[in-house]
């Protein structure tokens, strides 16, 4: 439910229950630590093993208490899902003290699919990944540099209006085609979006001969210049989405979640973070009863050999036709 722990310490206080949310964190860190983390990284080597489509981006978290930082510092979490079209679904949070590359390359661990994301450059340094880059950064890029006038409102005939009109175009012929075939998909892009984006790039080299002194405009054009190739590689392949809103989309309930809980205190409540919610928005994307489903593997791990037969885990995937009908039979979407 995202009830902070301090919350919860102030609710069963009402109820004449005294339970300080420092017992409440210890719980939850050697819960996870103890028995939710053998099943999280099965979770993950299973994603990385059959995802051919994965998506990946990064937020931020702030901990407490982290060696030489400040307690104010961001941290992050990594978060990768896998795409629409894949068999097993899941997804996967992981925190990191900082954003740097090394952080998402251990994270992959040779994955050699293809990886949806925003151009940040560390996604460009994982060397065994076809990339491709989202078009709403594109289009964010365009907004920004839309003059406003002292209202607040946007002034218009702008270039930066022009360019996000070129993608809103884009997006719509997306939104026809969704419900189509794969091969149906491919072909309405080719029929469609190819000439779209002909003249979109055509308007690109035109605009970035005239004089300017919106640096905006400027930085919108060379960021879609300098990552065309990996923005056009959805036209050849339908499994491809045009954005990474999929990603954001499973990124969504930690962010509104975080404004209760505000932040980790330690890094192992960090990694516990990462943990859960990795367990959690895995099963809201296998469509499961969120709490059948955690209630059911936190009662059967304890009585499982896995350390000598790791494939019993599997019973224990979102997605495994093992799971008792309480798990499936009450879709939990909250």
């Amino acid at each position: 439910m995202g009830s902070p722990l301090h919350r919860q310490e102030n609710h069963w206080k009402s109820l004449g229950l005294q339970l300080p949310r420092a017992t409440m964190a210890n719980w939850v860190n050697t819960v996870s630590d103890r028995w939710l983390k053998p099943i999280y990284e099965r979770l993950r080597q299973n994603l990385l093993d059959s995802s051919e489509y994965s998506h990946m981006d990064e937020t931020t978290i702030q901990v407490n208490k982290e060696k030489d930082k400040a307690p104010s510092s961001k941290s992050y979490m990594w978060v990768m899902c896998t795409g629409e079209y894949e068999k097993r679904q899941g997804v996967i949070f992981k925190y990191s003290r900082t954003r740097k590359s090394d952080n998402a390359i251990e994270m992959l661990d040779d994955y050699t699919g293809t990886l949806i994301t925003d151009a940040y450059i560390t996604y460009q340094k994982l060397k065994n990944v076809t990339s491709a880059f989202c078009w709403a950064h594109v289009r964010r890029h365009f907004v920004n540099s839309i003059p406003l006038d002292s209202k607040g409102k946007e002034i218009p005939g702008s270039k930066g209006n022009e360019g996000r009109e070129y993608i809103n175009k884009l997006f719509k012929i997306e939104d026809k085609i969704s419900n189509l075939s794969l091969g149906k998909k491919l072909e309405q892009r080719q029929e469609e979006a190819t000439p779209l984006l002909d003249a979109f790039w055509s308007w690109i080299e035109k605009t970035k001969e005239l004089y300017t002194t919106n640096e905006d405009l400027i930085k919108a054009l060379n960021y879609a210049t300098n990552h065309k190739e990996n923005l056009m590689r959805f036209l050849d392949d339908p499994k491809i989405p045009i954005s990474n809103n999929r990603c954001e989309s499973a990124i969504r309930p930690f962010a509104t979640h975080r404004r209760a809980w505000l932040f980790a205190d330690t890094v192992d409540g960090a990694v516990a973070n990462s943990i859960l919610y990795s367990l959690v928005e895995s099963a809201r994307l296998n469509k499961l009863n969120i709490y059948e489903y955690m209630n059911y593997i936190l009662s059967v791990i304890t009585d499982l050999d896995y350390i000598n037969n790791p494939n019993l885990l599997d019973e224990l995937m979102p997605w495994s036709e093992s799971l008792p009908s309480a798990c499936t039979s009450s879709p939990e979407t909250k």
